[in-house]
């Protein structure tokens, strides 16, 4: 795997505080999103890597394993396994310090030390050490009206890309495991597993509550006293509604089925839930106000 310098993509140095790192991910997430650069693959892989980078560096345990193993860092867990275990086996045979007495200096390359010992036979061990590799977290961004949809998403993991599947009803915080797509294992050792967590953005009129939906509607003065049909979106069409007459504002209507799609279960929606608002007419001509003022007179109390 090719060294990624998480720092330099960041654009900060390895002092850089927590609040650095965070400053540094949301200026940069804002720059390269793919809702702001659409059809740009040069941005979509550059939103990828900033994820990546903000991933490991927010996190002070990733950060330390990288700090100290570079582009091994993934595999450090394993490496501190292996190395008791080598130690172990050395001073039972009496050989005292291992190979590993050492490591650390700045003139040790690690990368030539992990070859050595977990792709190719130990001197001191007849059998090689297989170790799982290192699970890999991941975020996804993703608009309401994506997350109402399946649809497909390539992710960059390890130089790879990844297709998969996201199943319409993916909420917001919720994390899937695509098994075996982590880092590689050691000497044969299963493959870690990636972990993508969603986060999604709403940028429409609706609210969303699990599965349901709400809505505020507007209906014009005249429609809500002597009723009609009214025109509104939903994320799955236009839907054409009934008003009665009188109706208040406040008043609310459900649209069953005409909500968020259930994860994973085919065919199952929440609901939709209306509220109407009674628009009050604004600019009116001489002849409207001579109008509502007749109108007054007939009913004085309302």
């Amino acid at each position: 795997m090719d060294y990624i310098d998480y720092y330099k993509i960041l654009g900060i140095d390895k002092n850089a505080s927590e609040a650095d790192i965070k400053k540094a991910y949301r200026k940069l997430a804002r720059q390269y999103h793919p809702d702001l650069n659409p059809n740009n693959d040069e941005a979509k892989k550059k939103f990828q890597q900033i994820n990546e980078a903000n991933e490991v560096l927010s996190d002070p345990e990733k950060r330390k394993k990288y700090d100290q193993y570079g582009k091994d860092w993934a595999h450090a867990e394993a490496y501190e396994n292996a190395k008791a275990q080598q130690q172990s086996r050395s001073y039972q045979s009496g050989q005292g310090a291992s190979q590993f007495e050492g490591f650390g200096n700045d003139d040790y390359d690690f990368s030539d030390f992990f070859s050595s010992m977990f792709g190719g036979q130990s001197s001191g061990s007849r059998t090689k050490s297989r170790f799982r590799g290192q699970d890999i977290n991941a975020t996804s961004t993703l608009n309401l009206e994506e997350a109402y949809k399946t649809h497909q998403q390539v992710f960059s993991v390890n130089g790879k890309n990844i297709r998969i599947t996201i199943p319409a009803g993916v909420e917001n915080g919720q994390a899937i495991k695509l098994k075996g797509h982590g880092g590689e294992g050691i000497n044969g050792g299963p493959a870690g597993d990636l972990y993508i967590t969603f986060n999604i953005q709403n940028n429409t009129s609706f609210k969303r509550d699990g599965n349901d939906l709400y809505k505020d509607v507007e209906l014009p003065l005249y429609k809500a006293v002597l009723g009609g049909e009214q025109i509104i979106d939903t994320l799955d069409g236009k839907v054409k509604l009934k008003i009665a007459p009188d109706t208040q504002s406040g008043t609310k209507v459900k649209l069953k089925g005409k909500g968020f799609p259930v994860y994973k279960e085919d065919g199952k929606f929440g609901d939709l839930f209306i509220t109407y608002q009674i628009k009050i007419p604004t600019h009116l001509s001489d002849k409207e106000k001579e109008l509502f003022s007749e109108l007054s007179k007939l009913r004085p109390n309302g």
